[in-house]
């Protein structure tokens, strides 16, 4: 056991209630000075580093608010639409609670994409970084599933078709698809069986492994040091310390940035509240209107789409029709042969090549395009994990990059918004060419990252990080 720390008689009653703790439970203390008080962070941090906090704070108000909701939902298909309106009408401030989690459902994506654009800018993904990035990934694709079950909760038109044509798409698996279908739907149909399944996932095991990716994430982050605009490490052997052992142009977490982050807080939850109060549907974007109408298994709406967030991956799996087929065909050709002409590699390796393109082009004649659009879409996202080993510019800020390099990350960004517009569209020709011009652009991004990342020649980095006091 532990030694009991001392305290003067003539402390203060706060010191005293601390030191007894402390005496106690001295773990949390010691978590307490690792990821806080003595958790040297660069001097440097910007607004984009604000994100992650932000996160963090709409994971908590989607736990608190989802607790109070489910007291008073019922995920019975005949009683679920009727309870939502139960909570907005009759529960007593039911209806912010209800606003709150739909806002925050938005919001929760909104601050998670600015925080991987971030580390997209900074290079954030790169070594020492990997798994801080990969378990970031992980927390975006659970997020996902969290998102897409809890959608069908209402129990609207939206939400019922939406579910309808999102779990068929994984009927187009050969061989396993129809049966993977169904033990998602635990029925033919969508019905009483799948609400009860999403429900169980939505409000305990997603959130479950969320918090563990969570939990993963912060402690991968605090073990390997923070990132920061300039992309230089101020823990490394060579990085500059005092005589301590401290980092030079590092800060203590608290209360520095404590204090940033609580200004960021505040911004974020006056734009919050705004939302919530005065357009909680935002036009349709977050609360869609077919939303508002019961279940009707017999009317289909004119047009399905998905909530605003996962747009931009359901752009790219209606851009891949049979014709488009033959564009990824020459993709795959033209890649392969890029490979075996250009590549330095033993003819083994070339011989791999050239077999596994034949593969593929076989397969993507034989294998009807729909399941490929379920393929690219899951792809999509997939390509995000292997970031940190596609990126081979010899630096990780954009800062010193090349300075074109900034027009191709604007290029990227202009077309994921474009793609995620097209989403809640209407299909129609002139959409259906452009985002399939979207889809090859976002995948080219990612698949030519090892060619286009080392052109150019990068600015100087310097040996400190940039800082001016103010």
């Amino acid at each position: 056991m532990a030694e009991f720390k001392e305290i003067s008689p003539n402390a203060s009653a706060g010191a005293k209630l601390t030191n007894w703790f402390e005496n106690r439970f001295p773990t949390a203390f010691d978590a307490y000075r690792v990821h806080m008080s003595e958790y040297y962070a660069p001097k440097n941090f910007n607004f984009w580093y604000i994100f992650g906090s932000l996160a963090l704070l709409v994971l908590v108000i989607q736990i608190v608010t989802g607790i109070f909701l489910v007291m008073h939902y019922k995920p019975d298909a005949a009683k679920a639409f009727e309870s939502v309106e139960y909570i907005m009408r009759d529960v007593p401030w039911g209806w912010l609670i209800r606003y709150m989690h739909s806002t925050g459902a938005s919001a929760f994506f909104v601050v998670v994409y600015l925080h991987m654009f971030r580390g997209l800018l900074y290079g954030s993904y790169r070594k020492p970084r990997e798994l801080v990035w990969i378990f970031g990934c992980a927390i975006f694709l659970a997020l996902m599933a969290e998102a897409f079950m809890g959608y069908l909760l209402p129990w609207g038109q939206m939400s019922y078709w939406g579910a309808q044509v999102i779990v068929n798409l994984f009927a187009a698996i050969p061989f396993v698809g129809p049966d993977l279908a169904l033990l998602i739907r635990g029925d033919y149909v969508v019905g009483d069986a799948t609400l009860n399944r999403f429900f169980s996932f939505h409000v305990i095991a997603v959130p479950l492994v969320l918090l563990g990716l969570v939990v993963a994430h912060l402690l991968a982050l605090h073990d390997v040091g923070s990132n920061n605009p300039d992309g230089i490490e101020i823990k490394g052997p060579k990085a500059p310390k005092d005589a301590k052992g401290k980092p030079l142009d590092g800060i203590p977490f608290h209360p520095y940035y404590t204090v940033h982050d609580i200004l960021g807080v505040c911004l974020f939850l006056m734009a919050f509240s705004a939302v919530v109060f005065f357009a909680p549907e935002a036009g349709g974007y977050f609360l869609e209107y077919n939303n508002f109408i019961p279940a009707d298994p017999l009317v289909t709406p004119a047009h399905i789409a998905p909530v605003w967030y996962f747009t931009p991956f359901y752009s790219m799996l209606r851009a891949i029709t049979s014709e488009m087929m033959y564009a990824l065909i020459a993709c795959v050709v033209l890649g392969a042969a890029f490979g075996v002409l250009k590549g330095r590699m033993p003819a083994v390796f070339k011989g791999a090549i050239a077999v596994a393109a034949a593969v593929g082009v076989v397969l993507m004649l034989s294998i009807d395009a729909k399941f490929w659009g379920v393929v690219v879409m899951g792809g999509a996202v997939i390509i995000l994990f292997f970031l940190p080993w596609l990126d081979c510019s010899p630096v990780k800020s954009i800062r010193y990059r090349p300075s074109w390099h900034k027009y191709v990350y604007a290029v990227f960004v202009v077309n994921f918004v474009i793609l995620a517009y097209l989403g809640v569209q209407p299909p129609s020709p002139i959409g259906e060419r452009v985002s399939q011009v979207g889809t090859l652009f976002y995948f080219g991004f990612f698949l030519l990252m090892p060619w286009w990342s080392r052109l150019g020649e990068p600015k100087p980095v310097p040996d400190r990080v940039t800082f001016a006091a103010h």
